[in-house]
């Protein structure tokens, strides 16, 4: 009797889990799967499925029941193939939702289809009738699996191929902007970056490290992570980790050197766009370090005249025998500052004393050079004070100012000049400036010279003008008392005959 009480209960309980069983059962999956198409087959290895979620959580209806017709009924929620916005709004149900990305244990970040929306790819496509991009775009559809697994088409192995899908595609990146380069790909795997991504180096940039993952913006868009004022602290979020840079072997204090130098300056506290970031050197998708050759064609793009001067000049040939970086070695890397004389001559805080010793030609060149350079900053300096004093006392200096203007143009041609490292040259633009400087220092001598004899001229004046009135009053009032006396004299007259 026992054992049958058993055979029972143990028969109950059987039957109570078959029942639970086809209760949690995807029977959507187990359909589709009998017929062996790819979406099921692809759902079996994704991260949703894994999670126990059915196919119900994305279609709706009810996955519980193996009969179609109510597993697939509209009463049921059943939606059948989302298509447009409608596909990642269904996603954000849960990705939206804080409490049940934690009831199904991840730990991934919420908000993802509020920055859809604000990006790039949350405007129209040319249909008109949704956004350019959907959750599925990037990250598949039945076969979505985590990020860190390298099936991931957003993988940082697969991530360049997924952006590039579209990006390489000519035709379609034409109907949205047609100024948009389709190489960024094959510029990328020839960079220092594509690479080592290329043989499994997870760590260096991809699309994503620079350009984000949901909150893509326009690289005009001040807000964007590659807008020029943005970017080197883009860069710097790697270059700027001495222990995530540590197994690479290079400096990481070029964002703080750079921040320092005139073109950093420039960029960052005066947001000048036409400031050198760091892809103005280095390049944006085909990033790599300038080499000892590149590296002078690099400042050459914006210091075209100087680059030119130096190409024809002794020191070129020096450089290269040398194979020594041509304007790196004068004037840095990323801690540029301001190029000033004191670069220039034989003081031993000049660069060319580095190179060049005492007792040889180039040496004295050099230093002659640097007198020339100080005599037209002296000149024009003693120029621009006597015009100033002249302008302050009132007179009228006009032209002598504008030819101020001449002589500061002959400074900054001659700081160019230099670059060919040819004395005779920059004698005869430092002449032209201090030709201007002699005649604006007469000018304004000249000038002073007027005001202060119109001053001595004015005070004669004055003074003579001043005797005069005084002279003319004491006339006055001498002949105001000898009319006077006169009249007293009459009157006593008239007096003493009427008695």
């Amino acid at each position: 009797m026992n054992g049958i009480r058993r055979w029972i209960a143990l028969g109950a309980l059987v039957s109570c889990l078959i029942v639970t069983r086809a209760a949690s059962a995807d029977e959507c999956l187990t359909c589709h799967a009998a017929l062996g198409d790819k979406p099921s087959t692809l759902f079996k290895a994704d991260i949703h499925h894994v999670k126990g979620i059915t196919c119900a959580g994305c279609h709706g209806g009810d996955a519980t029941s193996s009969d179609m017709e109510p597993a697939m009924d509209r009463k049921a929620g059943f939606i059948g193939k989302p298509n447009g916005d409608s596909i990642s709004v269904l996603c954000a149900r849960c990705h939206s939702d804080a409490q049940q990305m934690k009831r199904l244990h991840s730990s991934i970040p919420t908000g993802q289809l509020e920055l859809l929306q604000q990006s790039v790819h949350g405007n129209l496509a040319t249909s008109g009738k949704s956004r350019i991009a959907q959750c599925t775009t990037c990250h598949g559809s039945h076969g979505i699996v985590a990020v860190k697994d390298p099936r991931s088409p957003v993988h940082p192995r697969n991530v360049v191929a997924t952006c590039t899908r579209c990006h390489s595609n000519a035709t379609y990146i034409r109907s949205y902007n047609p100024s948009l380069p389709v190489d960024q790909r094959e510029k990328y795997l020839t960079s220092v970056h594509g690479t080592r991504n290329a043989v499994g180096d997870l760590k260096v940039a991809e699309c994503a490290s620079c350009h984000g993952s949901h909150n893509i913006l326009p690289p005009k868009d001040v807000k964007s992570s590659i807008y020029p004022t943005n970017l080197p602290k883009t860069c710097a979020k790697c270059h700027s980790d001495a222990d995530y840079m540590k197994e690479y072997g290079i400096p990481t204090n070029q964002f703080e050197q750079y921040a320092k130098s005139v073109h950093g300056i420039a960029l960052l506290e005066h947001n000048d766009l036409g400031a050198p970031a760091c892809n103005s050197c280095h390049g944006n998708h085909g990033a790599m370090p300038p080499g000892v050759e590149s590296i002078s064609k690099v400042c050459g793009t914006c210091h075209a005249l100087n680059s030119e001067l130096f190409s024809s000049s002794p020191h070129k040939k020096a450089f290269d025998d040398l194979n020594v970086p041509e304007c790196e070695s004068c004037h840095g890397k990323h801690e540029i500052l301001v190029a000033t004389s004191a670069l220039l001559g034989t003081s031993p805080e000049a660069v060319c004393a580095r190179c060049h010793v005492a007792g040889t030609k180039s040496f004295d060149e050099a230093g002659m050079m640097r007198r020339l350079v100080d005599t037209l900053e002296t000149s024009e300096s003693e120029a621009r004070m006597l015009v100033e004093e002249a302008e302050q006392k009132g007179m009228e200096i006009g032209e002598a100012k504008f030819r101020l203007r001449d002589i500061r143009q002959a400074r900054l041609e001659a700081r160019t000049m230099v670059h060919a490292f040819n004395e005779e040259r920059l004698r005869t633009i430092i002449g032209k400036g201090l030709t201007v400087a002699a005649w604006a220092s007469e000018e304004g001598r000249q000038a002073i010279d007027d005001y202060y004899f119109r001053r001595v001229g004015l005070g004669v004046s004055t003074l003579i003008i001043t005797i005069l009135v005084i002279a003319l009053y004491l006339f006055i009032r001498r002949i105001e008392r000898q009319q006077r006396q006169r009249g007293t004299v009459t009157s006593h007259s008239s007096h003493g005959s009427t008695s």
